[in-house]
């Protein structure tokens, strides 16, 4: 099973495809890990958008943003995979392919993440080191990480 990667603007997005990745990010952030939050936070029209789509879904998502419009590096955010697509390596196909459009588009390689805790280790796998102690964003523990070339 192989998957294909697109990269657009808000502005680009079909409304189809706007459609399937709010209910991705919905179904993981909201549902799955039981967490009431505001993830339609104005900031997905200021962000690229990278996906990735299986047999015609997308199955695999992050937005990426451009230095000091999250953060004072660029950042990767909204990383998710849906839960029957995650035995297939894709969550690290999304990263690598994240850090390749920053990198492409925004001609930089320092990035910032707010990762959730438990997967430490998986983005330290990509090159990330953690900045921060453990804080908690919508009751759910993350650390502040970055890769910096």
């Amino acid at each position: 099973m192989s998957i294909s990667w697109k990269t657009k603007t808000f502005d680009e997005l079909s409304t189809q495809e706007l459609y399937q990745i709010l209910r991705l990010r919905s179904e993981v952030f909201v549902v799955e890990q039981n967490c009431v939050y505001q993830d339609i936070d104005n900031k997905d029209q200021k962000a690229l958008h990278l996906f990735g789509i299986v047999e015609g879904e997308i199955i695999a998502y992050s937005r990426l943003f451009k230095p000091g419009d999250y953060f004072e590096f660029s950042s990767i955010g909204r990383v998710v995979v849906a839960e029957k697509h995650r035995d297939k390596n894709f969550g690290h196909e999304l990263i690598d392919q994240s850090i390749l459009e920053i990198n492409r588009r925004f001609n930089v390689q320092n990035i910032t993440i707010s990762a959730q805790l438990y997967l430490k280790k998986f983005y330290e796998s990509h090159g990330f080191v953690a900045t921060s102690e453990t804080y908690l964003e919508d009751d759910i523990p993350h650390i502040e990480m970055k890769i910096r070339k």
